[in-house]
């Protein structure tokens, strides 16, 4: 199956990376077996074959990244019987990520990996959605789980659609940030050299040529 493809090369690139109490990946998929166990707040579901098949057919066939990674959740949890913590580290999600979409699927099949609204007006940005917001930018994003360090205002976009499953443009998280005086300031990439005389010749070549 293809999910399984993927989640075996994704498999392949994390082994270097688990912590020792991983003892084994193997050739099916992704079976990883630690020393805890199951965590009892994970759920648990066996799934009929055409639930399945819907699940695997969706992941084949959608170009929403974000629903291909949900349903590769599902399977991963109800084939492959992995925990939270294990799919978080194949998806590159955090663990109550995770757990909040195996749950919603349990709670609303298919249709609850997508993300709300559904169509019609859309959601308002509720005080409870900028004071997760608020939350989220002054937090270091690998802290919560997230595979990189430096926020952008897409990423921030993304991140709380997948916390709140309210879907905003990023100029909208842009505006509520501005509001209360934070400013995300693009990644500046600094040019250096093993010249000890770099930055002199740097600063002659900004001079202005005189004759």
């Amino acid at each position: 199956m293809l999910w399984e493809e993927d989640t075996r090369s994704m498999c392949t690139s994390l082994l270097n990376k688990l912590p020792t109490k991983y003892k084994q990946i193997n050739s099916e998929g992704c079976k990883l077996v630690g020393e805890g166990g199951a965590h009892e707040t994970d759920p648990h579901f066996p799934l009929a074959p055409e639930q399945l098949a819907e699940l695997e057919q969706l992941y084949r066939t959608t170009r929403d990244a974000r629903l291909r990674t949900r349903a590769q959740m599902v399977l991963l949890a109800a084939e492959r019987r992995l925990v939270a913590e294990e799919i978080a580290g194949i998806v590159r999600a955090s663990e109550e990520t995770v757990r909040r979409w195996l749950k919603r699927y349990l709670a609303e099949g298919i249709e609850g990996l997508r993300d709300a609204p559904h169509p019609g007006a859309p959601r308002k940005v509720t005080a409870e959605y900028r004071g997760q917001l608020l939350h989220a930018v002054r937090r270091r994003p690998r802290s919560l789980g997230m595979p990189f360090s430096l926020w952008t205002l897409r990423r921030l976009a993304d991140y709380m659609a997948e916390q709140t499953g309210i879907r905003v443009q990023y100029e909208t998280v842009r505006v509520h940030l501005k509001a209360e005086g934070i400013v995300l300031s693009r990644p500046q990439h600094t040019i250096t050299s093993p010249d000890p005389e770099y930055a002199l010749k740097k600063r002659r070549s900004k001079k202005p040529a005189t004759g």
